[in-house]
């Protein structure tokens, strides 16, 4: 790649819900409002896109499976959808009672987990299609989800947090789903290993977990980062932090706040990167407390990230916020863009 920063072509016509890199390519998927999800694969600084996979509604989430030729979509049909990548199919494993806003893939579990407006997770044991998915409700509507290798987090409304143990979750809701006959509607009401109050105020707009297992990041509308950590005791808690970000000053010299829509954690340095309504993309140290660098600011408001499994390359998908009060949506300013990373560009820089 000679430029360090390319576009994609043939975009999606409307707002971009997510975007993720395969486990071991550099192949796409990308959801979208314009009901469809979206296949890409990246050669030197250009791309092709390989396949579009139509839904009956807008697409918000995206993940793959276990392999570089299966995927999972939810959306505004309510449906999780499993997508065969090479032949081009689609199988509905479940159907939420209102829109399924997030799906993620724990690969070591074999454990496919949506997360609905419905109040609920769905969990699906990929290894066993012969178990219905379980059922597990929620106290409040489900906004962000993110796995780490051994858990699952997810952030709700009125700023609760749950934490779930993949491996608790795996062997009880294996156990609920073989028990159906006792529980038809196989609902299991499962305690998390840990509930938490999220440490910002205003709504969770994204979360995401730390790729060495220790803790997460999560922002929230009104234009903050947490960074905190799994463990439990009071020293960890201690070290947990937020912090302004994505903020622009008006010409009146009034301080914009906006969104911070979403956040990524680099695989090998395990620094994060977050995009901002403000069409900015940060990188940040979430050890060392620093930023990084900030990127020049993108057309649009950033609406997804994504590192590359090796992490050289860092996917940033820009849509229309809404932010500016302009509610006009053009395709020009839907745009995908992909930037190869020098070897310490997202290194972190240690403490001050």
């Amino acid at each position: 790649m000679t430029t360090p920063q390319f576009e994609l072509s043939d975009a999606p016509s409307d707002a971009i819900s997510a975007i993720k890199f395969a486990p071991a390519s550099l192949r796409l998927l990308v959801a979208s409002w314009d009901k469809n999800v979206y296949l890409y694969e990246l050669s030197g600084a250009s791309s092709s896109l390989l396949q579009t996979f139509e839904h009956r509604a807008p697409v918000l989430d995206v993940c793959w499976g276990d392999s570089e030729e299966e995927a999972y979509s939810v959306g505004l049909d309510w449906d999780v959808r499993k997508i065969d990548l090479k032949q081009g199919t689609q199988y509905i494993l479940s159907s939420h009672s209102a829109g399924a806003k997030s799906i993620a893939y724990s690969a070591p579990h074999k454990l496919l987990i949506s997360a609905s407006w419905d109040s609920t997770l769905h969990i699906h044991h990929t290894a066993d299609p012969t178990l219905p998915p379980t059922t597990i409700p929620l106290p409040s509507k489900p906004f962000s989800i993110s796995l780490s290798p051994t858990k699952l987090l997810v952030a709700m409304a009125s700023r609760a947090v749950h934490i779930y143990d993949l491996k608790s979750l795996s062997v009880l809701s294996s156990q609920n789903a073989a028990s159906t006959m006792e529980n038809p509607a196989n609902t299991l009401e499962l305690d998390p290993w840990q509930r938490r109050e999220s440490s910002l105020k205003f709504m969770t707009r994204a979360v995401a977990c730390m790729p060495n297992d220790s803790g997460y990041a999560s922002s929230s509308i009104e234009g903050r980062v947490a960074v905190e950590w799994f463990d439990p005791s009071a020293t960890s808690q201690s070290r947990k932090y937020a912090f302004k970000c994505h903020r622009q000053t008006s010409p009146e010299g009034v301080d914009v706040i906006y969104p911070v829509n979403a956040l990524a954690f680099h695989p090998v340095h395990g620094t994060f990167a977050s995009g901002g309504g403000d069409g900015f993309v940060a990188l940040w140290d979430g050890v060392a407390k620093r930023r990084i660098r900030q990127y020049q600011r993108y057309p649009a408001s950033v609406a997804a990230l994504s590192f590359s499994a090796d992490g050289k390359f860092l996917a940033v998908a820009v849509s229309p916020g809404f932010e500016d009060g302009n509610e006009g949506l053009g395709e020009e300013v839907v745009k995908i863009f992909v930037r190869e990373l020098a070897e310490s560009e997202a290194k972190g820089k240690g403490a001050k």
